[in-house]
């Protein structure tokens, strides 16, 4: 089963709407994109908790590793540059950490609050080599600045 990214962005937007709950949001967002293509492997976000440092968050698959600083791994570098990482082999990616031995790939994407702050990053990991694209990459940020770049009051 491969995404159709306007029908999981309807889905998210209705079953979010509302919310402001940063860990809810994480949540339903976890779910409903692993569940959405047979590519995620493991589907979760990392939550920046204090400075330089993520600390795993929602998720869907197997155990994820529980903290991962800036300056390691894809998901600190996603963080640490603030942009996505889209890597095709795990095992070319200098210094990356390996929670799980079946990842073969991984896209690693920003996640910034509506006042523009960085609050996590959005790890889908794949069982698959060379599994994300540009479009993912394209649509999945859509999504996340949808649902976390929304102003709550």
């Amino acid at each position: 089963m491969r995404v159709t990214y306007s029908d999981l962005a309807k889905t998210i937007d209705a079953l979010t709407a509302g919310e402001a709950d940063e860990v809810a949001l994480m949540a339903t967002v976890a779910c409903e994109v692993h569940h959405a293509d047979d590519r995620f492997d493991w589907t979760g976000f990392y939550r920046v908790v204090e400075p330089e440092v993520l600390k795993i968050g929602p998720y869907q698959g197997g155990h994820g590793c529980l903290v991962i600083p800036f300056a390691r791994g894809v998901c600190g570098a996603a963080a640490r540059t603030q942009e996505i990482q889209l890597v095709p082999d795990v095992e070319a990616f200098e210094g990356h950490i390996a929670c799980s031995s079946s990842t073969l790939s991984e896209i690693v994407l920003p996640v910034f609050n509506g006042a523009g702050d960085l609050i996590g990053v959005f790890d889908i990991d794949s069982n698959q080599p060379d599994a994300f694209t540009e479009e993912d990459a394209v649509e999945l940020s859509a999504i996340l600045a949808a649902v976390f770049g929304r102003s709550m009051i």
